[in-house]
């Protein structure tokens, strides 16, 4: 085709087709949507394993008794008891011990027994090809932030960013409601229920609404993986963050770095969890929340900011899908976050 025919057919379709550009850029966001594991039904399996911190076998009872209850079997895999220092087992072990459940075609979900460290220095050697064919929900927060993140990044799969197995409660009739709620919520999101949680109204908040989808996780395992192969996109995405045990100065640099990596640049929405701030030395004060420290990263921007949010190191810390859209909705009567 000739230059200035090609020129003069298209300068035409934009003029016979005004909306050409708008459905040009909705076509190219459902190309990035996410793929959904298959929700669970009565009688699957979820697989139990520890790719970070150590557990014993008598801490995670109480989560396969609980899920047994749901109507799921249970297969404890064996790092469960396995230790190696502060880990679940050697690098080695616990490598084989998920690689072993990403590739169980007889699993629908694999619950991390809990965080700690340890799955960075696993995850450049796990073979996601056979789960990249038969997706399952991984589920866990806090160090598998790390494999939230990859998956996000390498291969577009949605995961549960929830509780784990060493926060089910030991006794349910004992169990404070806030405790029971955030357990059933990670059944909730398995069995595919529409996730619906409030947040109550902040004086910080900025309000607006806004759709995308959610991603996110621990603020200091996000700020780590940048520039590797698990750095995590956020464009156009709503951001959830949390963290515990930091220092503000330790919390401002991390958002330092959010921000002039341009991670916080073309948010659609930005949520913040629970932050467990460590009390600064004395004569070290650092003289900002970390409200402020927030709102001093994201002052150009205009898209919506939930403080308070339930999710984090806390006892309300509730399933997230990540990798699906949601709505958030954040005005004079709090927030709202709907899965769509």
């Amino acid at each position: 085709m000739k230059r200035k025919h090609f020129l003069s057919s298209f300068i035409a379709s934009v003029i016979l087709f005004p909306n050409f550009k708008i459905l040009a850029r909705t076509n190219a966001e459902e190309s990035s949507a996410f793929k959904v594991p298959s929700y669970l039904k009565n009688g699957d399996e979820i697989g139990i394993s520890s790719p970070a911190g150590y557990i014993s076998p008598e801490e995670i009872q109480p989560s396969v008794l609980q899920m047994q209850s749901w109507g799921f079997n249970i297969k404890i895999g064996k790092t469960i008891g396995k230790r190696d220092y502060t880990y679940g087992g050697t690098d080695e072990e616990r490598l084989s011990d998920f690689q072993t459940m990403l590739d169980d075609p007889n699993l629908k979900a694999i619950m991390c027994a809990r965080g700690g460290y340890g799955f960075v220095r696993i995850i450049d050697r796990l073979d996601f090809s056979s789960f990249r064919k038969n997706p399952k929900w991984i589920i866990g927060f806090s160090d598998i932030t790390v494999l939230h993140c990859h998956l996000a990044k390498n291969y577009g799969i949605a995961s549960i960013h929830s509780k784990m197995c060493n926060s089910f409660p030991s006794d349910w009739v004992k169990a404070e409601p806030i405790q029971i709620e955030t357990i059933l919520s990670i059944k909730n999101a398995l069995a595919g229920a529409q996730m619906h949680y409030n947040a109550p109204a902040h004086s910080k908040n900025r309000y607006g609404k806004a759709e995308g989808i959610l991603v996110g996780g621990n603020l200091s395992i996000i700020e780590t993986l940048a520039g590797s192969n698990s750095d995590l996109d956020t464009r156009n995405k709503i951001l959830f963050i949390e963290d515990t045990g930091e220092y503000l100065y330790s919390i401002d640099r991390m958002l330092w770095n959010l921000k002039r990596s341009g991670k916080l640049k073309n948010l659609r929405g930005l949520i913040i969890g629970g932050f467990k701030v460590k009390p600064d030395d004395a004569g070290e004060e650092f003289g900002k929340d970390v409200y402020d420290i927030v709102l001093e990263k994201v002052k150009e921007y205009n898209y919506p900011i939930a403080f308070d949010f339930p999710v984090g190191h806390q006892r309300n810390n509730f399933a997230l899908r990540c990798g699906l859209k949601h709505s958030v909705t954040v005005n004079e009567s709090g927030t709202q976050l709907l899965s769509l």
